[in-house]
């Protein structure tokens, strides 16, 4: 899974998609989920990084990156 190309993400969290001309605002950890999409990180290696950098437990964390996905999904915004 991957973040389209025509997806342009800048450093404060700002999604525009110029194939649909749609935008969106991301806060920090979505940015930071954005770039490692981009990197071509899989979601065992998001989960994993994800849990160092927060004090969360896995069931949430694997929830929340897996909501997040599911809108990115949901906007066209990832080549699955």
């Amino acid at each position: 899974m991957k973040l389209r190309k025509s997806v342009a993400v800048s450093e404060n969290g700002f999604v525009f998609n110029a194939s649909r001309g749609d935008s969106f605002s991301a806060n920090p950890t979505g940015a930071r989920i954005l770039d490692w999409l981009r990197d071509g990180k899989s979601e065992e290696e998001m989960k994993t990084l994800l849990l160092d950098l927060y004090d969360i437990d896995e069931t949430t964390c694997e929830k929340d990156l897996y909501d997040f996905l599911k809108v990115l999904k949901q906007h066209n915004l990832l080549d699955v």
